[in-house]
């Protein structure tokens, strides 16, 4: 069996790896589909994970100091890039009731040609109805930080959103605000194409922040008001910069994306100071939920699954390119690390 690992910093490769015999309670799938995360795996891939020399302490909530310093998140040399699979059981043992021969399920994993997988007790072997896509199914994990960004911006019917960063996360937010009753969807982003596929699935205006000034174009298109509620996915200075500039007085900002030290960019002193701005630091996984009880990590998960079983969003653009597995170390270099402006969310096909 072959799997796509990272053999060094920024270097991936197809590797073989010897498969096993299944226990009572696992499922052996034969994948179908795959794709990588493009954020916090891709900064490990680099070996830049601020995780390298602190670590976050769940006692303490709080990074500290490691004792011994790590390479990565993961192992270079044994460490199978990839974060979302599709696949089809091939074998199932023999105490596993809930799934069988021949269905079609998503799980959290490297890009490989077949996994192994518990099948007792596992909410993470989503099982596929007939006619989800495969696109759908892998957007399971940036579908949930979107809805935490939405639901962590308090967005109401009729609000004017504007949606910085058009990766995955920002893609969904987008159509996610559509579907809250967002009255306007403004969409911000460097990349051409990223742009355009967000306008092809419903935002109303699409903004290029190396051209315009987009804070200013906010408060244009929606009469001098500005925005009630930005989706800031990018994380970066000069987006939030604008996105202070572009929000409406008392306005709220998510900030989703996973920053690294500001160089850079940042005047706290201008519409910030001037205009009331709210920033809520969204974190899906967080826990407790910042609506607990009511809501937690598992409830965003299952409201997820639920839209992208339904074709609620549409991810048919998001997953973009697809490659064959075969091409996926160069791919991966490609199209994840050296080039992201050439892709959304790269798709692996096996089949």
């Amino acid at each position: 069996m072959k799997q796509l690992v990272a053999v060094a910093p920024r270097k991936a490769a197809l590797l073989e790896v010897e498969t096993r015999a299944i226990q009572p309670d696992e499922v052996r799938v034969r994948v179908e589909y795959a794709s990588p995360k493009h954020g916090s795996e891709l900064a490990a891939f680099r070996n830049e994970s601020p995780h390298i020399n602190e670590y976050y302490d769940e006692a303490w909530l709080a990074f500290l100091p490691r004792t011994n310093k790590v390479e990565s998140h993961g192992n270079f040399g044994k460490w199978n890039l990839g974060n979302q699979w599709v696949g089809v059981i091939s074998e199932a043992g023999s105490q596993v009731r809930d799934y069988a021969v021949g269905d079609r399920v998503c799980g959290y994993g490297g890009i490989r040609e077949e996994h192994i997988v518990k099948a007792v007790d596992n909410y993470y072997l989503l099982k596929m109805p007939d006619g989800m896509s495969w696109k759908n199914a892998v957007c399971f994990d940036p579908a949930q930080f979107a809805l935490g960004g939405i639901r962590d911006s308090h967005l109401r019917a009729g609000d004017a959103v504007a949606v910085f960063g058009l990766g995955a996360i920002g893609q969904i937010a987008a159509q996610m605000a559509k579907r809250a009753g967002a009255g306007y969807v403004a969409v911000v982003d460097p990349i051409a194409g990223r742009r355009e596929a967000a306008l092809r699935a419903g935002a109303d205006a699409a903004f290029d922040p190396t051209a315009d000034d987009v804070g200013l174009e906010l408060k244009k298109a929606t009469n001098r008001l500005g925005v009630d509620v930005i989706i800031e996915t990018s994380a970066n200075e000069f987006a939030l910069q604008q996105s202070l500039r572009g929000l409406a007085y008392g306005g709220t900002i998510a900030y989703v994306g996973w920053a690294r030290p500001f160089k850079g960019g940042m005047d706290w002193g201008r519409e910030a100071h001037f205009n009331n701005a709210r920033i809520v630091f969204s974190r899906a996984c967080s826990e407790p939920n910042p609506d607990h009880p009511r809501w937690s990590w598992r409830r965003i998960e299952a409201v997820c699954w639920d839209m992208l079983k339904k074709g609620l969003i549409d991810c048919d653009e998001i997953i973009s390119p697809v490659i064959p597995f075969e091409e996926s170390p160069d791919g991966y270099e490609s199209y994840v690390d050296r080039h992201p402006e050439r892709s959304i969310k790269l798709g692996v096909k096996l089949v």
